[in-house]
Order: structure tokens, then sequence, then C-alpha cells
């Protein structure tokens, strides 16, 4: 019997094997996958969130045309995609671990999410007329208080681009995923993911908390948990 498989689905920014850099010597005991969600490219232009296709790659890459399935760590509006799958295919999806999930259509009237929303609309309804400089000062402006620099590389203009043609994650259809055993891995730095965590603990998650800020899976005792949740699940899968 071969290794289980392990899909990691990435949020915004990096994508592929580089956005889970901590993640890689899972290798070892796993067999990994590190896929691109739709609309992330190094070489082609931007498109939209299309959260259909992406619940296709990953189901792909657990195996979905041919039985198969495995383990799926996704990272915040990643984990959009990844609920939705469960949903659709538990038969695919043995643990769901969820990385500062952006699953706020779950949450959209408890009242970090409701400010959140409230916040970010405006923004959205207004994006495409816009230009791509303009979105991205003003979504980091709103979710930092930080100013962005002007993109100078290729990368960074077409990241920019990206961004402005997401759609809001809290318009997402998202509903429980029953039966399938969940980590909800946050950072403790921001109450909209704690509401979402503490939303899905409710729900019978499991919730850990590693400082790190947006990206706790980077931090070794981040890494830690994600490690210890998978392995504890191959256990008590094979007894």
């Amino acid at each position: 019997m071969g290794a289980e498989r392990v899909v990691f689905v990435h949020g915004s920014g990096s994508f592929g094997a580089a956005a889970w850099p901590r993640q890689h010597g899972l290798s070892i005991d796993f067999d990994c996958l590190y896929v691109r969600r739709h609309g992330f490219s190094a070489t082609e232009e931007p498109v939209g969130t299309d959260h259909d296709r992406d619940q296709e790659i990953i189901a792909d890459a657990l195996g979905g045309g041919g039985g198969g399935g495995g383990h799926v760590v996704a990272h915040s509006q990643g984990a959009v995609a990844a609920m939705m799958l469960a949903v659709d295919r538990p038969d695919l999806v043995r643990t769901l671990t969820l990385v500062e999930p952006a699953c706020f259509s779950l949450t959209a009237e408890l009242p970090a999410t409701a400010a959140h929303i409230a916040l970010m609309e405006p923004l959205f309804a207004e994006r495409h007329a816009m230009s791509d400089d303009d979105i991205l000062r003003t979504f980091v402006r709103r979710v930092s208080d930080a100013d962005a620099r002007t993109p100078a590389t290729t990368d960074a203009r077409r990241d920019a681009a990206r961004l402005r043609l997401q759609s809001p994650p809290w318009e997402a259809p998202l509903s429980i995923v029953p039966g399938v055993p969940t980590l909800v891995l946050t950072g403790g730095w921001e109450p909209l993911y704690e509401e979402v965590a503490a939303y899905l603990a409710g729900t019978g998650a499991i919730h850990r908390t590693a400082p790190g800020g947006h990206r706790p899976h980077d931090t070794a005792e981040g890494d830690a948990f994600i490690r210890s949740f998978l392995r504890t699940s191959r256990q008590q899968a094979a007894a």
C-alpha cells in the first residue's frame, strides 16, 4: 500500500510548492501534491475566481477520476474550495486542515466578519472601475493600515491584477462539512480568523493557534500541529 496523498491548496500570493516551504518534509511520510488554483500562473494573465474549477483541480489531485482520496491542507481563500469539495465529495476528502480560512460566508452575521465585510464590500463593488495599483493600495490599507508600493515587477503586477479579479470570499456558497475530521490553524493575530475558527470548532473541528500572523504554517509550532494531525488521523484510520 502506497503513502497516503496530501493535497496542499494555497491562498493568495505564492502558489504551488512555494506556498508551503515548511511542509516539504512531509513527503517522507506522505504522497504530497502542491496544486495551483485556477487563475494562478507565473506566465499567463490572471482570471477571476472560479470555485468550481478549483474544486476540480483539488479532486483531480486526490485521484477523483479513479477512487483514491486523501487529506487536504488549505490556506486562506484556498480553504473555500477545499470545504466545498469536502461537502460534495466526502468520499475523496479524508481530513481537512484549514489554515486561517477565509470562509467568511459561514460567519457573515457575526461581529468581526460583519465589520470586515462592511469595510471591504465597497471596495469589491468598485474594483472593476479601479486600476490594479489603486485596488492593491486600498486593499492593503484597509486590512493592515499599511501603504502598498506600486508593483515594480511583472510578478507583482500580475498579483495586483489577480487581486482585482477575485470574488468576495463572503459570497462563496459554503456549508458545514459533515463527518470529515478537521483541524483549523490560526495565527491568533486577527479576530476575523479567530471568529471563523471558533465557529468551525463549534461544529466539531479542532482549533489550534500558532503565532505567525496570516501564515502560522510557516512556523515550527504551526507545522508541528499540521504534521501531528495528519499522522494521528492516519493512525486512527489504520486502527
